[in-house]
């Protein structure tokens, strides 16, 4: 259901229409790249059609700017995560190392996983990464966060829940 405040795939239509010119030239202008511009300046209309609420704005280019901005985090942070990753196997001996097909099975689950962490506060985030990856225990992560015992308690049921959600969606 639409109100009159929200935006329709007519009203994308039209800021396509717009603003698709001035945001490629400024996408293209700020990366150096064309190809790269012009898939980060379609990734941010399809964005936008895929709101479900979304006040018509006021500020178009305002608008579409943060989308791609937030966008090119997006993809830096995927980056990054894959470079690691890659860097990982590689210090693999080579009977270890997955096939590709469960090299990218992998990826694709760190990317969620990593999407999935990135909704959770910055202490939420290390309390659960050292918890599971470190392997330290409540008293020495509350330590290292400046928390207590009980906040590193909230803190992790709120990561546990962010996996659960990855592995069975959003509870009813």
């Amino acid at each position: 259901m639409t109100s009159a405040n929200s935006i329709n795939h007519q009203q994308v239509g039209m800021l396509y229409r717009d603003h698709r010119d001035w945001l490629f030239g400024w996408l293209r202008k700020s990366l150096n790249c064309s190809q790269r511009a012009e898939d980060i300046s379609q990734d941010t209309f399809v964005r936008l059609l895929g709101r479900s609420e979304l006040l018509a704005p006021n500020e178009p280019r305002a608008l579409l700017t943060t989308i791609a901005k937030g966008l090119l985090i997006d993809q830096h942070r995927r980056n990054r995560l894959e470079q690691a990753y890659l860097a990982e196997l590689a210090q693999l001996p080579e009977p270890l190392q997955p096939d590709p097909e469960q090299q990218q099975i992998a990826l694709q689950a760190l990317l969620r996983i990593d999407q999935l962490l990135g909704e959770l506060s910055a202490n939420a985030r290390a309390a659960f990464l050292y918890s599971q990856i470190d392997g330290l225990k409540h008293m020495e992560i509350a330590e290292k966060l400046g928390v207590s015992v009980s906040r590193v308690r909230q803190y992790l049921a709120q990561a546990l829940r962010q996996c659960y959600i990855a592995r069975y969606g959003a509870p009813q």
